[in-house]
């Protein structure tokens, strides 16, 4: 997982309308410069997977936020805060499964849902633009380096994720990417994870997932693998301990 400045790849179609296909799964949230693997069968997605191929190549990655009895409801509730990402790879497998990899690129809100005479769900959507306080500006390498020095307590002390993590310190990627590899990449709950989505201003974005790594909420290697056996969900690969940022993330 790694944050991509490739124009092409981060940046949104020019002729994009706000219309976006949603692909709701439960317990997933997926942040900008964060990418993630899916496995795709369920029939309704493949058929939002080969529009998408054939066009922009998006998929805004929504959150389902009602509890397992929702399962049999024909459009269960969704969090109105989504990311929507990019197909960069596509494998196509046996009977109609296909294997892909998307690239979280901008956080947005959901203003409405559409009725658009499709299998899948789609919305049109306002975007959310990240925000820098200009009075923030002399204190953000030290939010940066606080932000650094939280999570470096609690990732594994391997030679790989040491290394790793200076080099982040001494890096140019800014407080905002960081923050949400950093935010995608460790268990927390997912409600916790959507209010970081939401937010727009990065420091206080920034200071709220550091208050969400001191207050000790998450519990490292605790991600049970059934969590990725859902009806529509991927077999999403964990990441080894010596990778930060790690190339995948269960959620």
């Amino acid at each position: 997982m790694s944050m991509h400045s490739t124009p092409g790849v981060t940046e949104l179609p020019d002729d994009f309308d706000g219309q976006v296909r949603l692909f709701p799964l439960p317990g997933l949230v997926l942040f900008p410069h964060a990418m993630q693997p899916l496995h795709v069968f369920e029939p309704r997605y493949v058929e939002m997977l080969r529009e998408s191929l054939a066009s922009d190549h998006l998929i805004a990655m929504a959150t389902l936020t009602g509890n397992g009895e929702q399962a049999a409801v024909t459009e269960p509730s969704i969090h109105p805060t989504v990311c929507i990402g990019k197909v960069i790879s596509h494998a196509e497998l046996e009977n109609d499964r296909h294997n892909i990899l998307l690239v979280g690129m901008r956080r947005a809100s959901i203003r409405r849902e559409l009725d658009a005479g499709r299998p899948f769900r789609m919305a049109q959507i306002d975007l959310i633009d990240d925000f820098y306080l200009p009075s923030g500006t002399p204190k953000r390498g030290g939010l940066k380096k606080r932000l650094l020095q939280a999570f470096g307590k609690i990732i594994p002390p391997t030679t790989g994720s040491q290394k790793s993590l200076h080099n982040l310190m001494q890096g140019q990627m800014g407080v905002g990417p960081i923050t949400d590899i950093i935010a995608y990449t460790l268990p927390f709950p997912a409600q916790a994870k959507l209010r970081l989505l939401a937010m727009s201003d990065v420091d206080a974005r920034a200071e709220a997932l550091i208050e969400l790594i001191e207050a000790g909420v998450i519990e490292l290697n605790t991600v049970n693998e059934e969590d990725a056996d859902q009806p529509w969900n991927s077999s999403a690969s964990s990441s080894g301990p010596d990778q930060f940022p790690p190339p995948f993330s269960v959620n």
